[in-house]
């Protein structure tokens, strides 16, 4: 490993990092690990490139020097990058599976164990297909998650870098809250939150903003398609922002007129979900029970919203096509997996088809801290409303005390499962005592 102290962390933690894998690979009983998903790649080694979709590798030896795999075009980021001083490059006329297997022969890996990712993007089925009618002498086997093992959890550099993200997270939201209007197109306003992030800091996120308007509100994973923007309807936002592949991400909503009933009910309903989360978040409660403490409270309401997702998902590393590290962990129903501390969070309360037809969201990213969890953001979580966009002839629809009063007793529903996560943390906290105790 070449020691440098140009990259996004020190060099240290890349040491740490690969040490740790190879501990795991003791586990498993592995020789070496071929590593072809950019995002491990990157946590390893701090390699990247846009030019992942031809094929690249890290392979990790239990011993010796790791190696790369690339097409000749992206060997200069392995020396522009990484500590990696090692590389087997193969031409745009080569074959990279070929290259792969001589590269093992030559480093004494024939007739050894050797651990691939099955399940990568980057690893297809006739690259797979190739390297195990070639790779006659050892013995393939799949490691996938033995890297994500290790990104789960955030260290304090990743967490502090994924702070950088969040500044332009919220360069951008504020600037698409401040492009939203009448007669404005949504390519405008996507316009206006990439500027607003890249100026902050930010580099090309894995997922450009979603912008979608009034009734294009209600389809999945849609954004901007030139659509303009009228009176008295409101902007769904949700923003990525992305610092050295990390991202951090937020849902808001933009209402352009005067705030309905219906509204003002969703809103609250979020917020209360999203409040009520953060009071029992940390280490020891299962993903299980945080995702039923905010389906519980969104399941409440009476303006049609549902949650038809997760409620929230890991985040970090990330290249397109998602900023999403929700393979790895996500909240959601059935699951006991343990939150641990370092852990990041996209917490996603939002709600599909309010009144019908129409989509909101408030969303937060938060990492876990050793008694609780913390937000990367300081952007109210409220609607931005803009009453001077209400459409012609309009009544002024502000929520009224009875519309405010129910919102105050949404919270009824969910003690249930408030006390059920609590119990979970204090048997959680109990475990944690006995151990240090007997340590």
């Amino acid at each position: 490993m070449k020691k440098r102290d140009d990259m996004t962390f020190p060099f240290e933690e890349y040491e740490r990092r690969i040490n740790e894998l190879r501990q795991r690979m003791q586990g498993r009983l592995l020789d070496a690990v071929v590593i072809s998903d950019p995002e491990n790649i990157m946590y390893l080694t701090d390699y990247q490139t846009t030019g992942y979709s031809f094929f690249q590798a890290l392979v990790v030896p239990l011993e010796g020097d790791p190696f790369m795999i690339t097409r000749v075009l992206e060997e200069s980021n392995i020396h522009a990058r990484t500590w990696v001083e090692v590389t087997r490059p193969y031409p745009d006329t080569g074959d990279a599976i070929q290259m792969l297997v001589e590269a093992l022969k030559e480093f004494g890996l024939s007739g050894k164990n050797i651990g691939y990712e099955r399940n990568s993007y980057f690893f297809p089925a006739y690259h797979q297909d190739a390297i195990h009618t070639t790779f006659t002498n050892g013995r393939l086997l799949d490691c996938f998650g033995i890297v994500e093992e290790g990104r789960i959890t955030k260290s304090k550099h990743e967490i502090k870098v994924m702070r950088k993200a969040a500044l332009a997270t919220e360069a951008g939201m504020q600037a698409g809250y401040e492009a939203c209007a009448t007669g404005v197109t949504e390519n405008e306003v996507a316009a206006a939150i990439s500027h607003a992030m890249f100026c902050a800091g930010g580099e090309f996120p894995a997922v450009m903003p979603y912008v979608t308007s009034g009734p294009r509100s209600m389809i999945g994973h849609a954004t901007w398609e030139g659509r303009k923007i009228e009176a008295g309807e409101h902007v769904f936002l949700e923003v990525g922002g992305c610092y050295r592949r990390y991202h951090t991400a937020m849902m808001r909503t933009v209402v352009l007129g005067e705030m309905s009933d219906s509204f003002y009910k969703a809103q609250e309903t979020m917020k209360l979900a999203l409040h009520k989360l953060k009071e029992v978040l940390r280490p020891g409660l299962t993903v299980s029970d945080a995702d039923n403490l905010v389906r519980a409270i969104i399941t409440s309401n009476d303006v049609g919203g549902r949650l038809i997702t997760r409620s929230g998902y890991s985040i970090g590393i990330a290249f397109p096509p998602s900023w999403d590290e929700g393979y790895i962990i996500s909240l959601k129903q059935g699951d006991s997996s343990v939150l641990r501390e370092g852990m990041t969070f996209h917490i996603i309360p939002w709600m599909w088809g309010v009144d019908g037809d129409k989509t909101v969201g408030i969303s937060d990213t938060l990492h876990i801290t050793a008694n609780g969890c913390e937000s990367f953001f300081t952007l109210p979580e409220d609607f931005v409303v803009k009453p001077e966009y209400a459409a012609k002839g309009a009544s002024k629809a502000k929520p009224d005390k009875d519309t405010q009063k129910e919102e105050k007793d949404l919270s009824a529903p969910t003690d249930m499962q408030v006390a059920s996560a609590q119990a979970n943390i204090k048997t959680a906290e109990k475990l944690s005592n006995s151990k240090k105790e007997s340590a």
